[in-house]
């Protein structure tokens, strides 16, 4: 394939090896110019390939009396923008319980590690429970032009809009996308979603970025799920706080069409970016 196919591919990423095993199993992938990050424009931005890995870990020895609970994401290094394997293993199997890891390897280090709880499911819908209040749907929404402030792929191929109390810091906006997580391969909800929520970081920052501002760029991603998401759409109830030492926090209710679903957590190193002379 040549650079002109990465450029203009209708996906996320591009699948070029697959290996399933009853041990690990192993893929390789090449990014498309819709993974370009918005800090550097050579690496990957973490929504997308968060979302990747969560599809490779549903399709590890699937079972269908389980399903994800929690995930959880850390960046080791630079997601660099080029071919890339990620390897899945079960960590801890189990009845009802396991833990599952799958590794992003770029140049032959690992850069990003995500794990997920798979839990058992049974019926407790007469029990279930919401106290996060529901958000107003995408239709209540309208255009949110300051996600221009962001530069890359990835934030161009993202369609955003905000409800009219969005504000620094605090917010509530909707995301959509028009592309498969892979080319030719149809996308769980779970994934397409999941595959967004790392955008919360950038949607209602109480810092500006840039000369004379602060970066912020997040070290991990975690999210949990009370229950399965559906649709493509996804809400972001956004809230950031910044401590006094360098370090931040965005933290986010995370909505679909029918409601909150689950939560996430992003931890910030905090920077000062010098203004330009």
């Amino acid at each position: 394939m040549t650079a002109a196919h990465w450029a203009s591919a209708e996906a996320y990423y591009v699948r070029l090896e697959e290996i399933r095993s009853d041990g690990p199993s192993r893929s390789r992938f090449h990014p498309t110019v819709h993974t370009q990050g918005a800090w550097r424009e050579e690496e990957q931005h973490m929504a997308p390939v968060s979302g990747l890995l969560t599809a490779e870990i549903m399709a590890h020895q699937r079972r269908e009396d389980l399903r994800i609970a929690r995930l959880n994401f850390e960046i080791l290094g630079t997601l660099h923008g080029q071919e890339f394997d990620v390897v899945t293993t079960t960590i801890r199997p189990g009845r009802t319980i396991e833990l599952v890891e799958a590794v992003m390897v770029s140049r032959g280090r690992p850069c990003l590690v995500g794990r997920a709880w798979r839990l058992a499911t049974s019926d407790t819908s007469s029990v279930s429970t919401r106290h996060d209040p529901l958000m107003p749907g995408p239709d209540a929404a309208v255009p949110y032009p300051q996600m221009g402030r962001w530069p890359g792929g990835y934030i161009d191929s993202v369609e955003v809009s905000a409800l009219e109390d969005h504000a620094p810091g605090h917010g509530r906006t909707w995301l959509t996308n028009p592309y498969p997580m892979v080319e030719g391969e149809q996308t769980d909800p779970l994934v397409k979603l999941v595959g967004m929520v790392d955008t919360a970081n950038g949607v209602a920052p109480v810092l500006e970025a840039g000369p004379g501002g602060h970066s912020f760029a997040n070290v991990d991603l975690q999210i949990h799920l009370h229950r399965l998401p559906a649709g493509e759409h996804l809400g972001l109830q956004t809230t950031s706080n910044v401590g006094p030492d360098g370090v931040g926090l965005t933290s986010a209710v995370l909505h679909d069409v029918h409601g909150p679903f689950g939560r996430s957590e992003q931890i910030q190193t905090i920077r000062r970016i010098p203004s330009t002379p």
